[in-house]
């Protein structure tokens, strides 16, 4: 009788301690993003839920607004839920080492999607090839100011991603001797791009093209060339493939082409990623995903 008591007990408790560890086994997948104030992360954002209910996976997504501390105060509530997988797109891809150093320490794989973290080895970077992207933009740059002129870029230091952009469209002005960099300024938010472009323009009245290093830098710089009477002069190229952008292409000769990025297709390869994590399979280091090029011809990739 006492060996039955015994043995109900043990199974009893079993049972309690295999959903105990189910549960926290369950906790699924925290996401901190970038920014929600952009077309692009809202439909990366929206890509991240649709594949996570596909999926049959928890999803709770967190939005940093541009601000390390704000991410890092995000990624530490994460640690303390228990997740299983944190994605996370970098505000700083220096600065957020840190805390992708104790979300690994507390036992969560990381991954990030569109923005590398530097100096931090992840599970998996998921996001646009940006430094063929960059090469992209610089040798339409090229053909559309005729293979010779001045150009400048409007930069965000910052971020991993845009240094790869920025220095892909650097490496392509390399083979086009006659075109010369004159300027490379930050401008991150449209507002502070607006004034970059306006500065930029002051000083190089002569210039023929600026490369926005995202579409909210390239709208700000067309502008600020229709405002300078420069429409006919300066040639103007993004990169992000918003629609407001792409509309731009087709109906503003300022703008001259955007660099496409896919962020429902970066959303749903992450989701599948952490989702492959979590199932204790092997997923690649890096899985870039290939710009398209969007001009007043239409898209190609």
């Amino acid at each position: 009788m006492f060996k039955s008591f015994v043995s109900k007990f043990l199974l009893a408790a079993g049972i309690a301690l295999a959903g105990f560890a189910g549960s926290a086994s369950a906790e699924g997948i925290g996401a901190s993003l970038l920014t929600q104030q952009h077309p692009f992360y809202i439909a990366l954002a929206d890509a991240m839920r649709a594949e996570a209910q596909a999926e049959g996976v928890p999803l709770e997504i967190k939005i940093a607004n541009q601000d390390l501390n704000k991410q890092f105060a995000d990624v530490e509530d994460f640690i303390t839920k228990g997740v299983d997988v944190l994605v996370i797109s970098p505000v700083d891809s220096t600065g957020v080492r840190t805390v992708i150093g104790r979300a690994q320490k507390a036992g969560i794989k990381v991954i990030t999607v569109d923005v590398p973290a530097k100096n931090v080895d992840v599970t998996s970077y998921v996001g646009t090839d940006n430094y063929a992207g960059g090469v992209k933009a610089g040798e339409l740059m090229a053909k559309m100011i005729g293979d010779k002129g001045k150009v400048a870029i409007i930069d965000y230091p910052m971020v991993a991603s845009v240094v790869a952009r920025t220095d892909g469209f650097k490496k392509a002005m390399e083979s086009h001797p006659d075109i010369e960099i004159v300027a490379q300024q930050a401008g991150i938010t449209r507002s502070e791009a607006l004034t970059t472009a306006q500065n930029i323009l002051q000083a190089h009245p002569d210039l023929d093209g600026i490369f926005g290093f995202g579409d909210d830098a390239a709208l700000a710089a067309a502008s600020a060339v229709a405002s300078a009477g420069l429409e006919g002069q300066v040639k103007v190229i993004g990169f992000d493939g918003m629609k407001e952008a792409r509309d731009a292409v087709a109906s503003n000769p300022v703008m001259v082409g955007v660099i496409a990025q896919y962020p429902d297709e970066m959303g749903k390869v992450a989701v599948e990623t952490a989702v492959k994590v979590m199932n204790g399979e092997e997923v690649a280091a890096e899985q870039p995903i290939e710009p398209g090029v969007v001009t007043k011809d239409g898209e190609t990739k």
